[in-house]
């Protein structure tokens, strides 16, 4: 019985490791035969700058008061997702600021995983704030419109 312990190449090593540099690859194996290398390398993700966005000033019915959610004729969004006012892009919106709606009615779309879901109405009631532009994304919970 004779020991086949092979000595380990070196040379072979560095030049897989140089591989992984020039090519941007965090591991390589190879093998041959009975013989098998690999050479890996932890990559550290460069600390990311976040950019800071300037406060905007928002003016007119758009306008969330602070206590928005509070209110009681607040419609909270039932799902995390994209919120649309109208059906289709540039069409009339479900309602404006000022209609009178009755309970069941259409005011919105939240669009969840490509899905379009009609957000109905809670209550019957007039529309005095839309807090929410066309396409902005929505959280869950956080007032879409209000309905006095």
């Amino acid at each position: 019985m004779t020991d086949k312990k092979k000595i380990v190449d070196s040379e072979l090593i560095r030049e897989l490791a140089d591989l992984l540099n020039e090519t941007g690859l965090s591991e390589i194996e190879i093998e041959h035969e009975d013989t098998r290398i690999r050479v890996a390398r932890t990559l550290q993700a460069a600390p990311m700058a976040m950019p800071v966005a300037a406060p905007v000033a928002v003016a007119g019915p758009t306008a969330i008061p602070v206590a928005a959610a509070d209110h009681p004729g607040a419609v909270p969004s039932p799902m995390v997702g994209t919120a649309y006012l109208a059906a289709e892009p540039g069409g009339k919106p479900y309602v404006d600021i000022g209609d009178t709606v009755r309970e069941g009615q259409t005011l919105l779309i939240v669009e969840a995983m490509k899905t379009m879901n009609q957000i109905p109405s809670p209550r019957a009631g007039k529309v005095t704030q839309i807090m929410v532009e066309d396409g902005q994304p929505v959280e869950y919970g956080e007032p879409l419109m209000i309905i006095e």
